[in-house]
């Protein structure tokens, strides 16, 4: 079957692997990939730059896919079924996993990433990893992992309705926290040092905008702008700098969220830090609950999948892409590979 495979860093090829088991086990189901979303976990991996990767890798987590095929025990999906898939493989029996924080598994392995993904046209998954809907298209489907990330993340913070909140990073992660902390009726700004970033969010989610000039203070110029603070900030810029910076920018008693990832160390000044008394979290994948927000937001019109997408192609063509649409250039938001 045709597989999209990373050989090494500058390296996709696509090759024919085996198809899966004709036994499932329990509880597994075998489905039919249609639609996988390029993410900035696969542009990383490409680059060399990606932690927790080993090459080769069959890449792809973004999935919209049919079902197949189902194992004993499944009863939450059945044969023909479109769904999106949660590419979290948890262990089930750490202390994150028994509280039902899946996304933190001490073991978490995810596709495309610690085990092999879905850049193919079948793989078996655990049901439980299913989240069905009768409404959405695959393009849709394959989107509702990108969206988790933003979604968990405003859920994490307990965004409010009428809660003053910046996003840090207007990249595509950045813009699903904007998008749901938008949806939860919060005041929303979008910070960035692109102009461009910046108006690309104000067309796809009508979004206020601040773009800042970098090594100057973030906090007066927010103040300069904006005036008063933000109560929830998050940064989902993965640079040292921006979240360094992103210290000095909540109210006090407010919350500031990691959502980017740096390799490294994060240092703050902690006179100021305990001065407001801020809560520090990170924020890590998505859980199923997020899944079930998502589709639900999608099947009622208030997420429009179409608007994210800006490139496609079909798995053949993928190799001899992939390269140019990564560049700055090519103003990627969602790449989307389809298997005919």
């Amino acid at each position: 079957m045709q597989t999209i495979v990373l050989q090494e860093p500058g390296t996709l090829e696509l090759t024919e692997t085996a198809p899966p088991p004709e036994v499932l086990g329990q509880g597994d189901v075998l489905v039919r990939v249609h639609r996988v979303g390029i993410c900035g976990t696969d542009i990383h991996a490409f680059a060399g730059e990606q932690p927790f990767f080993s090459y080769p890798r069959i890449i792809g987590h973004e999935l919209g896919v049919e079902v197949l095929e189902v194992g004993g025990g499944v009863t939450n999906v059945e044969v023909g079924d479109r769904c999106a898939v949660e590419p979290y493989l948890s262990c089930g029996q750490c202390h994150a996993c028994s509280v039902g924080r899946t996304n933190c598994c001490v073991d978490m392995k995810v596709l495309g990433v610690q085990t092999e993904g879905g850049m193919r046209e079948l793989i078996v998954v655990p049901a439980r990893l299913l989240h069905k809907s009768a409404s959405l298209g695959y393009d849709a489907l394959a989107l509702v992992e990108m969206l988790g990330i933003g979604c968990h993340a405003v859920s994490r913070a307990a965004v409010a309705k009428g809660e003053r909140v910046a996003v840090i990073g207007l990249g595509p992660i950045g813009l699903t926290a904007a998008q749901f902390a938008l949806l939860a009726g919060a005041e929303v700004t979008g910070i960035d040092v692109s102009e461009e970033r910046a108006a690309s969010a104000k067309r796809l989610l009508g979004l206020d905008t601040l773009v800042i000039t970098p090594g100057e203070s973030l906090d007066e110029q927010w103040q300069a702008a904006k005036g008063g603070r933000p109560v929830k900030v998050f940064d989902v810029t993965g640079n040292r700098h921006s979240m360094q910076a992103a210290f000095q920018l909540p109210e006090h008693g407010g919350t500031l969220v990691f959502v980017g990832l740096v390799l490294g160390d994060v240092a703050f000044d902690d006179p100021n830090f305990h001065r407001r008394e801020m809560t520090v979290m990170s924020s890590r994948n998505a859980l199923p609950e997020d899944f079930r927000v998502i589709l639900e937001h999608m099947e009622a019109g208030r997420i429009d999948p179409a608007s994210w997408i800006t490139h496609r192609c079909e798995v053949a063509e993928l190799p001899g892409v992939f390269a140019d649409w990564i560049k700055p250039e090519a103003k990627m938001l969602k790449g989307v590979v389809s298997f005919s």
